[in-house]
């Protein structure tokens, strides 16, 4: 709508021609063009004509003390390109951020099927410490990963996927404090803010989670459906 109304001026001057009889096709022609230019400017600064709508993302969050920023900007990046989102945890029903935010998780992350999803994204937080060893949270991650669909962590969550055993030989980013604990899982850490190796993406931490998401977004624009 913001391209829309950018161009607004430009529509009205070539609408007052549309009477005109020899002026109608230019018109019309004009106005595509507008309208092309909307979905370059919007594609390139939104990310909303990537193509992923309908792709579905589950978001798996610790029960508490998640990352605010890490679950809620991700989570707006993903949306605003078209994906609908999910949010699973250790438990159903309201769940709370660090920062006092709260989401409400609508399945519990053991009851989950890979099938279902796109995408699976592991938040971070200090919270999401309670998946380290979590049974429930490596089998899901390693069914995506092998189903050949995009899995995703930010801040200290790549360690779900290291202890998971999908961090082997990949670059990945993380919360600075948990290098060792990755690298001890065979993970070469690159200290970068968001990094993609294959169809593993992971973040350094909330500072990072816009661009998270986008990422994300560009990675499950390349993807076919489940």
């Amino acid at each position: 709508m913001l391209c829309i109304r950018q161009y607004t001026h430009q529509i009205v001057y070539i609408a007052d021609w549309r009477y005109n009889r020899g002026m109608r096709n230019i018109f019309l022609v004009a106005f595509v063009v507008l309208l092309a230019g909307c979905v370059r400017e919007q594609g390139q600064n939104g990310g909303v004509f990537l193509g992923i709508g309908g792709k579905k993302v589950l978001m798996a969050v610790a029960p508490d003390n998640f990352r605010d920023e890490e679950l809620f900007h991700t989570q707006e990046e993903l949306e605003k390109a078209g994906a609908e989102i999910t949010i699973a945890s250790s438990r159903t029903g309201a769940i709370r951020g660090s920062q006092g935010g709260t989401a409400e998780a609508k399945i519990l992350l053991k009851d989950v099927s890979p099938r279902d999803y796109d995408a699976v994204v592991f938040v971070g937080g200090s919270g999401a410490s309670v998946y380290f060893g979590d049974a429930a949270a490596h089998s899901l991650a390693r069914e995506m990963y092998s189903a050949g669909k995009v899995v995703g962590a930010i801040c200290i969550a790549p360690v779900i996927l290291a202890n998971a055993g999908l961090l082997e030989g990949k670059n990945a980013a993380c919360f600075s404090g948990e290098k060792n604990s990755i690298e001890a899982k065979g993970a070469n850490y690159t200290g970068q803010g968001v990094t993609i190796d294959g169809k593993i993406i992971t973040a350094d931490g909330p500072g990072s989670a816009r661009q998270f998401g986008k990422k994300i977004a560009e990675l499950l624009s390349q993807v076919n459906g489940p």
